[in-house]
C-alpha cells in the first residue's frame, strides 16, 4: 500500500507508469479470485484504494496548473 506522500513526490510519468502497472495488478488478481487461486482476496481492495489515490493526485497537479 502506497502513502498520499510517496505519491506525491512522483512525477507525472512516473504516475502514469504506476497506474497502469497498478491497473494490470488489479486484472491479473480478478482472474485469480473468479478461478479461486487467489490467497488474500483484500489485496483487490488494497489495489483499488492505491488506483484511487494515484488518480486523485494526478488530478490535483492538473488543476494546480
Amino acid at each position: 500500500m502506497m502513502k498520499a506522500t510517496e505519491i506525491r513526490k512522483m512525477s507525472p510519468a512516473d504516475l502514469e507508469a504506476k497506474l497502469a502497472e497498478l491497473k494490470k495488478d488489479l486484472f491479473y488478481l480478478r482472474m485469480q479470485h473468479a478461478t479461486n487461486q487467489l490467497d488474500n482476496p483484500v489485496k483487490i481492495n488494497a489495489v483499488k484504494k492505491d488506483i484511487a489515490r494515484i488518480k486523485t493526485i494526478i488530478r490535483e497537479k492538473e488543476t494546480k496548473v
